[in-house]
């Protein structure tokens, strides 16, 4: 299956703003809430890359439940792994920081739930990993309904969910849902399910019409509304920050459209290749985070965190860190598998 370069090359771009997300404060200047606001796009274009290219693998194989049991054990044990890792990781920064050590690791093992845990993938400083719940439980219940060929049917039926799920976060103003809507049934699953459609030629021939002029004029104007949406429900009516919106469906709809219309948009740029890793730099940016913070505090340089430059310098720094850091355990990862072989 060749290689779709133009969705590694806007993953590049993802990847960037989750990091801008997670590194930049949001409101301390109107400027920083605007580009939050703007890269509020990544996590739903992920979604619908994995949906895609999901789909693929479902609509052309003839063993679609061995690929889906693959799929979902590959997803299930990067989650384990990484869940372990910030859970040590936590252990250390407690044992470095803690007053009564005993007291303090039995409150942290104490309020990890199962709920926590197996579905909406919180508990630990690795909050980045909801990701990931959200993926496997979005690609088990759209294989479900694959497997009964009712798959169309779970597109307007997770779009709902999708903007029932807007008033557990940037539309909370006009009513608070009492849910955490950060997971699989009101994020994960449409755009999981958005993507995979993408997959389906009659539905890609059917959307893929627009010209590119007229795609990019519509992914500007989408940006555009995303940020206003965001500005007016926050700053205006004093809402909730929201995490996605109404106009994030379309936007993400159309950028991924474009993606499927230029499929060498990018090829052979380095920023591609870093696109290629984005779910790897996903996983680790966040320990890379907290470390930088950690040597600010110790350097008593908390003065200067605000400072947009310095802001501007860690985020590419952190996403530098996180490629190297997981292409090297890529490698390392190979290497064990090959001395495994030869033993």
């Amino acid at each position: 299956m060749e290689r779709n370069n133009a969705i590694d090359f806007i993953k590049f771009f993802a990847i960037f703003s989750v990091v801008v997300i997670h590194v930049f404060p949001r409101d301390s200047q109107i400027g920083l809430f605007i580009l939050d606001n703007f890269s509020r796009f990544a996590v739903p274009f992920f979604f619908t890359a994995s949906g895609y290219l999901f789909g693929q693998k479902m609509i052309h194989k003839r063993d679609s439940f061995d690929y889906f049991k693959r799929y979902i054990i590959k997803i299930l044990k990067l989650y384990l792994c990484w869940l372990f890792f910030y859970m040590m990781y936590d252990v250390l920064i407690l044992y470095k920081d803690a007053a009564d050590v005993q007291k303090e690791f039995a409150q942290y093992i104490k309020h990890f739930s199962f709920l926590d845990l197996i579905y909406y993938g919180t508990g630990t400083s690795g909050y980045q990993l909801w990701f990931l719940t959200a993926l496997i439980w979005s690609v088990i219940i759209l294989f479900g309904f694959f497997k009964l060929k009712k798959a169309w049917l779970l597109l307007p039926i997770s779009l709902i969910f999708n903007l029932l799920g807007l008033f557990g976060q940037s539309y909370s103003v006009f009513y608070d849902l009492p849910l955490s809507t950060r997971d699989a049934l009101f994020i994960g699953l449409f755009y999981t399910t958005l993507g995979f459609f993408f997959a389906d030629d009659k539905f890609f021939k059917k959307s893929g019409a627009i010209t590119a002029k007229t795609n990019l004029s519509l992914i500007f104007i989408f940006f555009t509304i995303q940020v206003v949406e965001g500005y007016l429900l926050e700053k205006i009516l004093s809402g909730s920050h929201g995490e996605y919106f109404i106009s994030t469906i379309f936007l993400t709809a159309f950028l991924f459209l474009f993606a499927l219309n230029n499929k060498t948009l990018g090829k052979d740029l380095f920023i591609t290749k870093v696109g290629g890793r984005a779910l790897g730099i996903y996983i680790v940016h966040v320990v890379f985070i907290d470390i930088f913070d950690l040597i600010i505090s110790a350097l008593r340089m908390d003065h200067i965190s605000d400072n947009l430059f310095l802001k501007l310098f860690e985020t590419l720094l952190i996403i530098t860190m996180s490629y190297i850091s997981y292409d090297l355990l890529q490698y390392f990862k190979r290497r064990l598998s090959e001395l495994v072989k030869i033993s």
